[in-house]
């Protein structure tokens, strides 16, 4: 049980951090997740749609539609029209928002794979895998 309670330590802490980013740049926290969404994205090569983002918050239409509204009118995402078919929009972040979360969370970041640094391969492997299935078993709760 030690793990899962260091589990639940290490999960609080993260929210506070990105409470903190939000309150620090006037952003809902559910605009944090939003971003993530994006950026994990388009680190994927997905598209991102509105309805897409929705669906992975757990937004309803107008609930989606008002938190793209925040996000492109603060400059952190913008909706493109796809070339190949117009009625198409895909919501991208913008560059400027992942700048802003890098100089705010980049030395979390740098921290943790620091730490990673003093495992090996196999041990690496053993964390990641833990890591997907509690996520995998969080994401089968909803």
């Amino acid at each position: 049980m030690e793990v899962v309670h260091l589990l639940r330590a290490a999960t609080v802490e993260l929210a506070l951090h990105s409470a903190r980013f939000a309150s620090r740049n006037g952003m809902h926290p559910t605009d944090v997740r939003a971003l993530i969404a994006l950026m994990d994205a388009s680190r994927a090569g997905e598209e991102m749609t509105a309805g897409r983002l929705g669906t992975a918050l757990g937004l309803n239409s107008a609930g989606t539609t008002a938190l793209v509204d925040r996000l492109e009118r603060a400059g952190h995402a913008r909706r493109v029209r796809d070339p190949r078919d117009r009625r198409k929009v895909v919501i991208e972040v913008a560059e400027r928002a992942v700048e802003l979360g890098w100089s705010f969370f980049g030395p979390l970041i740098e921290q943790t794979v620091e730490l990673l640094q003093g495992y090996d391969e196999r041990e690496v492997a053993a964390i990641k895998g833990f890591l997907a299935g509690v996520r995998d078993a969080a994401a089968a709760e909803g």
